[in-house]
C-alpha cells in the first residue's frame, strides 16, 4: 500500500506542477505596464559611451555615467541623472561642438533634449562658449533655446542675458534680454 500512496502522491504533485507551469505566462505588454506603473526604467546603462556614425565617419559621441531607458512610456525618453557630455563632429572632425550638463532628458519621439545644471557649450572651431542653467536642444534642427540666464563668450564679446536661441555651433544667436558689450560691424 505504501507504493500506491507514493505513486498517488507523485501523480498529484506532477499534475499541480504542470498546472502551475501552464498558468504562468507573461505577456510582454503586461510586463511593460508593470514597470511603467511603478515609474521604473526598462533598462539602465552605466558608463555609457555611444558613437553615432554617418557614412563611415563618427558624427557625434555621447558619454554619461548613467542612462535610464524609459522607452516603455507613452512619451518615451532617456534620462541621464548623473550628467552628460555630447561631442558633435563636422567637416571630418575639424569642427566640433561639446555640450556638457549635470542632468539631461532626451525625448525620443520629438528629438528634443533638456539639459540642466551647469550647462556649457563650446564651439572648438572659434572658441565661443555658452553657459546657462537650462537648455533645450532640438536635435532635428540643430537648434538651442533657453529662457534662463546665460553668458555667451566669444573672442571679441561677452554677452549676458536672459533668454537665448542659437544654431548648434553658436554661430548665429538671438539674445532676448541682454547686457554687456557687443562689437558690431556695419556693412
Amino acid at each position: 500500500m505504501t507504493f500506491k500512496k507514493i505513486y498517488d502522491l507523485k501523480s498529484i504533485v506532477t499534475i499541480c506542477l504542470v498546472a502551475m507551469f501552464f498558468s504562468c505566462t507573461n505577456d510582454a505588454n503586461e510586463v511593460r505596464d508593470l514597470f511603467s506603473g511603478k515609474n521604473q526604467p526598462i533598462g539602465v546603462v552605466k558608463n555609457i559611451r555611444h558613437l553615432y556614425k554617418d557614412v563611415d565617419q563618427v558624427s557625434s559621441k555621447l558619454e554619461s555615467p548613467l542612462m535610464k531607458d524609459f522607452s516603455n512610456r507613452e512619451h518615451s525618453y532617456n534620462e541621464f541623472p548623473k550628467g552628460i557630455k555630447i561631442v558633435s563632429y563636422k567637416n571630418k572632425g575639424k569642427d566640433s561642438v561639446t555640450i556638457i550638463g549635470d542632468y539631461a532628458l532626451s525625448y525620443l519621439k520629438t528629438q528634443i533634449s533638456e539639459i540642466r545644471g551647469n550647462v556649457v557649450i563650446v564651439n572648438h572651431t572659434d572658441g565661443t562658449t555658452l553657459e546657462t542653467d537650462q537648455l533645450f536642444w532640438d536635435e532635428t534642427t540643430n537648434y538651442f533655446f533657453s529662457e534662463k540666464k546665460f553668458i555667451l563668450t566669444s573672442q571679441t564679446n561677452t554677452v549676458l542675458g536672459v533668454g537665448f536661441e542659437s544654431k548648434q555651433d553658436l554661430s548665429e544667436f538671438l539674445a532676448k534680454k541682454m547686457t554687456g558689450e557687443v562689437l558690431t560691424i556695419e556693412e
